[in-house]
């Protein structure tokens, strides 16, 4: 299956995303995380592509899309409406949204302030924002030190970042459980590298983590007994750090009306590192929509 790239300008701020898939169904809107780009999805949106349009996008200051030097836009409230915005412009009203990391903090948030846009949820490997930076221990912040890191004052984790990128980015990719380099489909590896380059990607990865410590936690203390109206399904990494340090669906339970949740082999990465378990389990819950 081969994807058309694109940007668009969504309210100032241009979104690069691919497009695909079939003409009619239900639309997926696929969210990566950090230190990553829209590739990471290549493995995978292909098993979706007979049945529903597909929309791979990169998140505001990552990949090929725009970064932007103030705060507000790595919001995950300002990223939730361009990335919403971005499906108007395509014309699905109403989607489903599969997302890790970054990006289903980013989903979180849109559920909550779009309920109406959403037919579906895919959340993998997160819990939620404002339990992890409140409910704080010892062994979270050793693993996700990188939150408190990159949210540092700029240029100083830049400044530390930027003699190697690559050796930072792929100490990340390898640092929250079961998986070695070699996981990595090396094409994928090389899309994300590419981004790691450019000083100004660095900057706005920076800026998502200052964001979160500031705007994110604030929007998310507001909405502290809000839940996910859409179905919500919860996907973890067996061996990562979340299902290590928490029980990930029970930190979810509160957060949805209507949630299931399964492991996945491997870490925080499971989608590039087991692709095909990601997409069985994804068909299974879509299955039920």
């Amino acid at each position: 299956m081969t994807f058309t790239a694109h940007t668009t300008e969504i309210d100032g701020l241009s979104i690069a995303y691919e497009t695909g898939g079939a003409p009619t169904g239900l639309p997926l809107l696929f969210l990566h995380g950090f230190p990553q780009t829209r590739a990471m999805w290549h493995p995978i949106a292909p098993a979706f592509a007979d049945n529903h349009p597909i929309v791979l996008a990169d998140l505001p200051g990552y990949g090929a899309s725009a970064k932007p030097q103030d705060l507000t836009p790595y919001s995950f409230r300002e990223m939730a409406r361009r990335l919403t915005g971005l499906m108007s412009h395509l014309g699905h009203e109403r989607f489903a949204v599969i997302s890790h990391d970054r990006g289903a903090r980013v989903t979180h948030r849109m559920a909550l302030d779009h309920p109406d846009r959403l037919a579906a949820v895919t959340l993998m490997d997160i819990v939620p924002t404002h339990t992890l930076l409140t409910d704080l221990q010892l062994k979270v912040a050793q693993s996700y030190y990188h939150w408190f890191f990159l949210a540092q004052p700029e240029p100083f984790p830049e400044s530390l970042i930027a003699p190697d990128p690559n050796a930072y980015y792929e100490s990340c990719l390898l640092g929250w459980g079961a998986a070695k380099i070699t996981d990595f489909h090396e094409s994928q590896l090389a899309a994300y590298r590419a981004a790691w380059a450019n000083p100004e990607t660095r900057r706005a990865m920076c800026n998502d983590y200052r964001s979160t410590l500031t705007l994110d936690l604030a929007d998310d203390t507001a909405d502290l007994g809000a839940r996910i109206q859409c179905p919500a399904q919860i996907l973890y990494g067996a061996s990562g750090a979340m299902a290590k340090l928490y029980d990930v669906p029970e930190t979810w339970a509160p957060k949805n009306t209507t949630m299931t949740h399964a492991a996945i082999p491997g870490g925080h990465f499971f989608p590039d590192t087991a692709p095909d378990e990601t997409t069985k389990a994804l068909k299974a819950f879509l299955d039920t929509l």
